[in-house]
């Protein structure tokens, strides 16, 4: 099955109001190319689920900007500061989250577990209104898992199955996102034929993947 479609077929199944994974880590790591398409395209009220927001000028920061997103879950909003502007405005929603437990609650999501127990967070803001649970004497905080209607990856290569190979660091929040969302897209600098990736070499199966679109590079 040939899995690559074009970028207009990818801009079409994000809309108005939908939960949304973007990879990446201070927009390494970031389909670009799609979150460029949907800058253009005005697609709004989107829930998204990141690591972070990168930076005014780069990757999810073209999103806040333009105020397309109306929830954000993250690990922080540091080098964004128009994130943390609407933040203390009351302009969008942030939920932020500590990167391990995102990391994990996206894993869950993917694992079909219905949450997990962590001691991060105790004692901190982190714990608000979240259940505790005690375990040989020690408290832990029960975390939910995270899944999303859509989730957005980027990779260094795919063969046309959607076996996915990524670049170094630029791996992050990719692969664990790939299993926890409705549809899956990957944004790819090279398309290859089906065999000629080396199958020890494949960093997400193309089960996971629905949709691969060639990046602007």
């Amino acid at each position: 099955m040939d899995k690559e479609k074009s970028l207009k077929d990818a801009l079409e199944k994000v809309n108005d109001g939908m939960t949304v994974m973007i990879g990446g880590f201070l927009g390494v790591g970031t389909p670009e190319a799609i979150v460029d398409g949907l800058v253009e395209k005005g697609v709004k009220d989107l829930t998204v689920i990141a690591n972070d927001t990168a930076f005014p000028d780069k990757g999810i920061g073209k999103l806040i900007i333009k105020k397309q997103i109306k929830k954000l879950i993250a690990s922080h909003i540091g080098t964004n500061p128009e994130t943390g502007r609407q933040m203390n405005e009351g302009e969008t929603e942030v939920e932020l989250v500590p990167q391990g437990t995102l990391a994990e609650s996206i894993r869950a999501g993917g694992a079909g577990l219905g949450g997990f127990l962590t001691p991060v967070g105790i004692g901190t803001i982190v714990e608000q209104g979240k259940k505790k649970l005690e375990v040989n004497g020690k408290e832990y905080l029960l975390e939910l898992p995270l899944k999303a209607d859509v989730a957005l990856l980027k990779a260094k290569k795919a063969d046309r199955a959607g076996n996915l190979i990524y670049s170094k660091s630029a791996r992050n929040f990719n692969p664990m996102m790939a299993t926890a969302a409705d549809f899956v897209i990957a944004e790819v600098d090279e398309i290859v034929e089906i065999g000629e990736i080396d199958p020890d070499a494949v960093m997400t199966p193309g089960i996971y993947v629905d949709m691969i679109v060639r990046g602007d590079k």
